[in-house]
Parts: structure tokens; sequence; C-alpha cells
């Protein structure tokens, strides 16, 4: 069985030295791990997969670690047992090519998850979650009835014991109710062009001032829009060539792919969150 552990505490020294020290005495190997110092802050962060060859008691383990390391250090830590599959909800709107990249991709199986549904403020894309055979929730949300909606969104997402959220070009705000359910959980996409280019239309206001890149950025969400700690970003060159049909076509490409990526970080372990920045391992 495998096991990967995440920590982040203090920069002191031993901290590699004792957790793979621990990961021997308990009868596993070590087969990666990486660190990162942050000296302006004096944070030590740490991803480290082990192997075992027999099975082990998990949560006997856990608490063990706790014991011996991460009260001595003062860590924040969690431990990710190998195999396992998250579930993660897909909340979409009209626009379809994030949700059907990701889809193509979890029905190949390079996205390692489970989708227990898929949920949209609009009835448009329903046809797609039935291509995949995934449940389509369709919930409306206005000003009039958005604690409503959500009340019925955190329902499902309790019910089917949903691990993250994926919003996949999902037009509405996301309140706090939702967020502080999910901290560091929920998976946003979007253009790279704000805050120079806000608005409905910001590939037209791109296009109009000339730029000569464009570029998608995949975040976790908090209660600052689009200001949450960022997981991933690409670029494109772009040039007086090129048309708005064009700026729009290169800006979907780079939004799933994009979003793609930042999925698979999620789900693999590999992102660390601390100070609304995030240390992303290889």
């Amino acid at each position: 069985m495998n096991l990967t552990i995440l920590i982040h505490c203090q920069d002191q020294s031993g901290i590699i030295h004792n957790v793979t020290g621990f990961i021997s005495r308990n009868e596993g190997n070590v087969i990666y791990l990486d660190q990162h110092v942050d000296k302006q802050a004096g944070v030590f962060f740490m991803r480290l997969e082990s192997e075992f060859i027999s099975e082990i008691n998990v949560e006997t383990f856990k608490s063990q670690f706790s014991q011996e390391l991460a009260e001595r250090y003062g860590m924040e830590w969690s431990i990710h047992l190998g195999g396992d599959k998250p579930k993660m909800a897909i909340f979409v709107s009209k626009y379809n090519h994030c949700l059907y990249d990701l889809l193509s991709r979890y029905h190949s199986g390079e996205l390692l998850v489970d989708i227990p549904f898929i949920l949209s403020n609009h009835k448009d894309l329903g046809n797609i979650a039935q291509q995949f055979d995934i449940p389509y929730y369709h919930i409306p949300v206005n000003r009039e009835n958005k604690a409503e909606a959500e009340q019925k969104q955190l329902k499902l997402l309790k019910e089917h014991q949903v691990d993250f959220i994926v919003l996949a070009r999902y037009m509405q705000i996301v309140s706090p109710r939702i967020i502080d359910v999910f901290p560091n959980k929920i998976i946003n996409i979007h253009h790279s062009f704000l805050p120079a280019f806000a608005g409905a239309k910001p590939y037209h206001a791109a296009f109009e001032r000339g730029v000569k890149i464009i570029g998608a950025t995949s975040h976790y969400v908090t209660e600052e829009l689009d200001a949450g700690p960022i997981i991933e970003q690409d670029v494109t060159t772009v040039s007086h060539t090129h048309s708005i049909k064009d700026f729009l076509a290169k800006g979907r490409d780079l939004e799933k792919i994009v979003l793609s990526r930042a999925v698979k970080l999620h789900v693999t372990h590999k992102t660390m969150v601390y100070n609304n920045k995030t240390v992303i391992f290889a």
C-alpha cells in the first residue's frame, strides 16, 4: 500500500531525517520526497510518498505520527491513502469546453476521480451528462432565490459525500456559505486578463487593446472574487493577424488545459496552500 504525506511547519533542523526514519521504523520505503523552504517566512513544506510491503493500520499510523512528530514540530499535516478516488462535483453554466475536457479525461482513466453529479444553473448541458451517464441537476440561481439554491447545492454535496468542487465555467459567484464548507477545495478557471480587462467581453477588450499574449488561471476559490491561491496558469501568443474569434478559440483551449492540470495537481495531493499562495510539487 502507498501513503502520501503533506507537511508544513516552521523550518527546523531534523524534520526530513525524523520523518523518513519514522517511515522506516514502520517498515515503509520512501519512493518520492520533495521539499521547499520559504526562507522569507521561515516555513518548511514537504510532500512524501511511501510504500509499504504489507498492510498497515492507517489510523494507528496517523496517531503515532501525530504523537511522535506532528506535535513535536508543530506541523500542519495530512496523510492520503494511495488508490483512493476523491469525489468531484462539477458545476457548469452554458460553456461546454471545460466540461467536455474533464469528462473525456475522466472517461479515459486519465483523471482518477469519481464524479457523483454535474450541477448547473441552466438546462443546456444536460445532454453531455447523459452521454457520460452522470446525473445532472438543474438548480436555477437568481438574486431572489440564491440562498435557497445554495441550500439545495449543499444538500446534494453532503448526500453524495463530495470531496471537492470544480467550477468548469460556472458563471455564478459562490458565496461563503459554500466556501466555508469546502476551504481550498473549490477550483475555478478564468481568463488571465484580470484586472485589466474585466467585464462580460474581456477578449473583445483585449483585442481592441492589441495584446500580444492571452492566458488562463486556475485557482482555489476564496471570498475575495478571483483572488484565491493560484494553482496553475499558462499563456499563448497572439498577434495582429488574429481575429476576436481566434482569441476566443485560443482562450477556450487554454482554459480547459489549465483547469485539467489544476484538477490533477489537486487530486494527486501536489498542492499546499499557505498565506493565499500555493506550493506546487512536481
